[in-house]
């Protein structure tokens, strides 16, 4: 028999050891209470972070729509003409100042012509010098001509040697090439005296075309030194009723343009007029400016009132197509595209839930099938549902349905308002 000292210690020996159940039911007591606690606590969480989305919507239309490409520019004269000097010298009248109407060969401006007249003097007194010399070898010819005559006649009859035939001869060919040596120096002196005029004509600068004085740059007293390029004294308009507006069109609307269509611009000056135009060419060589290529555009404009002015810059509108009872898009339902969050099915409330999410509805469905292309989104019970569309022109701000089941009247998502609760 143990007594009882040793049971006592058995006891306490063995009280240490514990049995496998009681551990596992322990740690999965522990493992409840910390899920409890966390599905709380996300609970909680959920509930003050609560959100509710709310859907804008707009309707599709029935109308009109105008296809456009804005350009900007500068007005620019039809005949533009600078009128320079192809003679130094000194300004000595201005006879026009800026805006006067001039006609086709009124004088300008004129020269200093002291140098000049002196220079057509000394050319006609060479002209002259020459006929006199001509009109000598003239008198020479003759009467060579007539001694070798008279020596011919003479030798036939043996009464002129052949020496003197030769020696008259020879006389009268150098005095007929004399002559026409002379001849050759009184048509160089003219050509020489016909530069001079023209030059002393030249003083006389004068429009060449009937216009409007659009710059002056010169004043009485200048000297004008043109040497290999003629200096600019005068920029004339032809006829300011008549106009061409030159714009800059990009390269990704060029192909959209062309002769004949019709346009419209503003100007600063005029900010509550808008003036018609219309194209008369579009350019092929390309200007490239920081990277940016566009094309020069030109339209004729009219100007009857000439309100407008060369140089004036102006915003241009060109219609390039316009559609009239044609189904309308709302551009921004078209760029409208919900989150995964907004179109996925309803999850499962409470801390199970939170816990033990169900996924998300099939993505193929939720996009109807179409997963490239354009698409517009409507509601379904509350949730977005795309349509695929089929989109033509766009003005920017409405693009015409071609095709796609949305009728006009009915309402597609534009945008999507997140309001918590």
């Amino acid at each position: 028999t143990e007594s009882p000292t040793d049971v006592d210690i058995h006891t306490v020996l063995n009280s240490g050891k514990r049995t496998p159940g009681r551990h596992l039911f322990r740690w999965l007591l522990a493992l409840l209470v910390i899920l409890l606690l966390g599905g709380g606590a996300l609970f909680w969480l959920q509930r003050g972070s609560e959100s509710a989305v709310h859907y804008q919507t707009a309707e599709v239309t029935r109308g009109d729509l105008m296809v456009t490409v804005t350009a900007t520019g500068t007005l620019e004269p039809v005949n533009q003409v600078d009128v320079g000097s192809e003679l130094s010298g000194i300004i000595e009248t201005v006879a026009v100042d800026f805006n006067d109407r001039v006609q086709r060969g009124q004088v300008l401006a004129r020269l200093d012509t002291d140098r000049l007249q002196a220079q057509v003097l000394e050319s006609r007194a060479a002209l002259q010098s020459s006929e006199a010399k001509t009109k000598e070898a003239q008198a020479t010819v003759l009467e060579t001509r007539l001694a070798f005559e008279r020596c011919e006649k003479l030798a036939e009859r043996q009464l002129c040697s052949t020496a003197d035939l030769d020696g008259a001869r020879a006389a009268y060919l150098r005095a007929s090439a004399s002559e026409a040596s002379n001849r050759a120096l009184v048509a160089q002196a003219h050509a020489t005296l016909d530069g001079k005029e023209t030059d002393l004509a030249k003083a006389d600068i004068r429009s060449p075309i009937d216009g409007l004085v659009l710059l002056r740059q010169i004043e009485p007293g200048q000297t004008v030194a043109a040497s290999l390029q003629a200096p600019v004294l005068f920029t004339l308009a032809e006829d300011l009723a008549y106009m061409e507006l030159h714009v800059a069109v990009d390269e990704a609307d060029v192909g959209r343009i062309g002769e004949g269509q019709a346009a419209t611009f503003t100007v600063d000056a005029w900010p509550e007029r808008s003036f018609p135009a219309t194209i008369t060419q579009v350019r092929f060589a390309p200007r490239t400016v920081e990277g940016v290529v566009t094309y020069e555009t030109v339209l004729a404009v009219d100007n009857s009132d000439l309100a407008l002015r060369p140089g004036m810059t102006a915003t241009a509108v060109i219609t390039v197509k316009e559609l009239h009872d044609a189904v309308l898009l709302p551009n921004t339902a078209l760029r409208f595209s919900p989150s995964q969050t907004e179109t996925a099915q309803p999850r499962m409330r409470g801390a199970f839930g939170m816990l033990f999410p169900r996924p998300p509805m099939d993505q193929r469905r939720r996009n109807g099938g179409n997963s490239s292309g354009q698409k517009v989104w409507v509601l379904r019970d509350g949730v977005p549902e795309a349509v695929p569309v089929k989109t033509g022109a766009s003005d920017g701000r409405l693009t015409e349905l071609l095709s796609g089941e949305v009728k006009p009247g009915q309402a597609v998502v534009v945008d999507a308002v997140t309001v918590k609760k």
